[in-house]
């Protein structure tokens, strides 16, 4: 009885397996016949008990091996499906820990300007044509980054500020050069990373060796 439960609930929609409705009928069918037939044999007169019994249980035995079979044809079937799946899952999140350990080296080696503001906030709005300037001319130089105060908090907390806008300079290893608090002009940023070294003209990066 379990291995035909196991064929009818492989099958049924509500057990989440494929609906199949003409092998229902026909294991139904199938069962009903045995049924009568169990029923027939035993009835039937010049056969021992013992020759009835072993007919019914030859007869069962060959059903539950026939049920053992498509059960096992079923879940072969179901995970010849999923090592493809999984290993291409495997490879998508191989590929893109790699590009995400790529640009995180590429940044982490770059000096850095994080500007703290608000969308709403006045002077941080005057901000915001500059740092897409510079992230523009000076992509691969050096690292700017934007942080809403209002909308990441918990991200501003870490910078320890006062008011808005401030821009803070990291060097490549990602000490601290330098913040300013207010408004704060594209050449006097500029200005400011030639005073530590770093020159952007052109948009190439020239370390001093001093």
């Amino acid at each position: 009885m379990t291995n035909e439960y196991t064929i009818l609930s492989l099958q049924c929609p509500c057990s989440g397996g494929p609906g199949n409705p003409i092998l229902l009928l026909v294991v139904v069918a199938g069962l009903w016949l045995l049924f009568n037939w169990i029923k027939t044999l035993i009835k039937s007169k010049g056969n021992s008990f013992m020759n009835k019994a072993m007919k019914i249980v030859i007869v069962i035995a060959l059903i539950l091996v026939v049920g053992v079979v498509f059960a096992l044809k079923q879940k072969d079937k179901g995970q010849s499906l999923e090592p493809a799946a999984v290993t291409n899952s495997e490879e998508t999140i191989t590929e893109s820990s790699q590009r995400n350990s790529k640009n995180a080296e590429v940044i982490a080696n770059l000096p850095r300007l994080v500007d703290l503001g608000a969308d709403k906030c006045i002077p941080c709005k005057m901000m915001a044509p500059i740092l897409e300037e510079l992230k523009k001319d000076y992509d691969g130089t050096i690292n700017v980054e934007f942080i809403d105060v209002w909308k990441e908090p918990d991200r501003a907390k870490e910078y320890g500020i006062s008011i808005i806008p401030t821009q803070i300079f990291f060097d490549a290893s990602g000490k601290e050069l330098f913040r300013h608090e207010g408004f704060f002009s594209k050449e006097d940023i500029l200005g400011k990373w030639k005073e530590f070294g770093i020159n952007l003209e052109g948009g190439k990066q020239n370390e001093s060796n001093e």
